[in-house]
Order: structure tokens, then C-alpha cells, then sequence
């Protein structure tokens, strides 16, 4: 649907005001599809995100200075979300032997359970969220563009 009907303004000042307001209402209606999907599982967004970057490190330990740096979502309180994933027996948190002021968090079984059914059945898949809707070289031209944007 085009975003002028979708948020009932006809107009705009110019392209770049359109396709500002547009990148914001895209990122905005992807959050909550991906919130949406992952409600099953009773994770966040973030949640999952954090998961993700543990496994990408296992066996090996994370810092939260480390899930700050990788996070997709730089606003989100890191130690928070482990928190609330160490209450859920997803992740552990451990005094690091070597530096014992910093905390190494590790994904559990169980994370790493969840992670391959969320990955099975597909929930986090891209093509769930329109992008099945574009071709590669659109795909690969819209990757460009989001660059340049933040270049």
C-alpha cells in the first residue's frame, strides 16, 4: 500500500520529506510485525537480537560492552535485556576469572534451543516481512541506499 493512504496525507513538501517519513513508518510497521512474531516465544525484539550475537560468539562469553556494539537497537538497555533472559534460563552471567569486574554471558541450551526453533520454522525469515515482494538487484540497490544514507 502506498504510504500516502496508509497514514492519509496526500502530500509532502518534497521526496526527501516523503521518503523520510516513509523509512520511519517502514522500520516502525517492521518492528511490530517482528514483535508480533516473536511474541510466541516471549521474547523482544532486542531479546532475540541478543541471542543471536550469543550464539554468534559460542562457545565463547560476551560482555554487554560487546552486545552494545552489535546490537541492532542502540537505545536498548543491554544489561536489562539480560536480565530479563537469564530470568527466562536462555543466557548465564558469570564473574569473568581474568578480570573480575567484568561478567561473561553465555547462551544456555536452552537459547540455543529456541534460536533453532524460531530458525525451523522460519519466524525470523525477511521474506515473512515483504521482502519476498522485491528482486535481488532491488534488494541489493535498496542495501545501497540505506548505506548512503548513514555514510
Amino acid at each position: 500500500m502506498r504510504l500516502e493512504d496508509e497514514i492519509k496525507q496526500p502530500t509532502f513538501q518534497n521526496e526527501g520529506q516523503k521518503a523520510y517519513i516513509n523509512l520511519a513508518f517502514t522500520a516502525g510497521w517492521l518492528s511490530g510485525r517482528q514483535a508480533a512474531a516473536f511474541r510466541p516465544y516471549s521474547l523482544t525484539l532486542p531479546q532475540f537480537n541478543v541471542l543471536r550475537i550469543l550464539r554468534g560468539q559460542h562457545p565463547k562469553p560476551a560482555t554487554v560492552a560487546l552486545l552494545i556494539e552489535r546490537m541492532l537497537d542502540k537505545t536498548s538497555n543491554a544489561s536489562r535485556i539480560v536480565d530479563k533472559l537469564e530470568e527466562k534460563k536462555l543466557v548465564t552471567r558469570t564473574v569473568c576469572p581474568a578480570n573480575r569486574r567484568a561478567v561473561d554471558i553465555c547462551i544456555t541450551e536452552s537459547g540455543l534451543r529456541l534460536l533453532r526453533q524460531i530458525d525451523d520454522e522460519g519466524t525470523a525469515d525477511p521474506s515473512r516481512n515483504g521482502f519476498n515482494q522485491l528482486s535481488e538487484a532491488e534488494l541489493h540497490q535498496l542495501n545501497l541506499l540505506l548505506d548512503k544514507i548513514r555514510s
